[in-house]
């Protein structure tokens, strides 16, 4: 069973991204969790766009959304899994603090939704792996998925790009380092 299935086994919404990369799964993940979206000027700007409506309406004033926003929900030789809880289509995201892995799995009802972003590592060759990313999304009421939806739609194209970025940059990364 693999970190998502545990994790988030029930999904409404999902996306997923590769990229291969030159380099020992050990640094790929520790890359990953280096890896900050405002490092990239294009990343960093299409947040700021996002969150731009929250902030001139001064329902915003947390620095802009990044990885360490996430909560670390677990880490295993060849996997990295981030989970978030909110209501994402909101101005501020409707995050909800989430201390630990069992908090984010105790969350179980509400207008919100939880999402888990995750990273796997699969060898290709000695030198090389595959890195993976894929996002699941559950919407915990009808409520929530009425609202998310819309903003799924809209957000997803951005999403992709956000998240190829993102891959791209751990694999510029890495491979400087080798």
């Amino acid at each position: 069973m693999n970190t998502f299935e545990i994790l988030l086994p029930h999904y409404d919404f999902s996306e997923r991204h590769a990229i291969v990369i030159r380099g020992q799964a050990s640094d790929i993940l520790d890359a990953v969790a280096a890896f900050r979206v405002q490092n990239d000027p294009l990343v960093r700007q299409i947040i700021r766009l996002r969150e731009l409506p929250g902030r001139l309406m001064k329902r915003l004033s947390a620095p802009p959304l990044d990885l360490e926003d996430f909560t670390l929900l677990a880490r295993t030789g060849h996997a990295l899994a981030y989970g978030l809880v909110g209501a994402f289509w909101h101005a501020d995201y409707g995050l909800r603090s989430i201390p630990s892995p069992d908090a984010f799995m105790a969350v179980r009802e509400g207008d919100l939704c939880k999402l888990v972003l995750g990273f796997t590592v699969a060898p290709i060759s000695e030198s090389r792996c595959r890195l993976i990313t894929g996002t699941r999304v559950l919407c915990l009421s009808d409520k929530a998925r009425q609202r998310f939806t819309p903003y799924w739609f809209l957000i997803r194209p951005v999403s992709g790009l956000l998240r190829r970025r993102m891959l791209w940059n751990i694999r510029r990364v890495v491979e400087q380092q080798s």
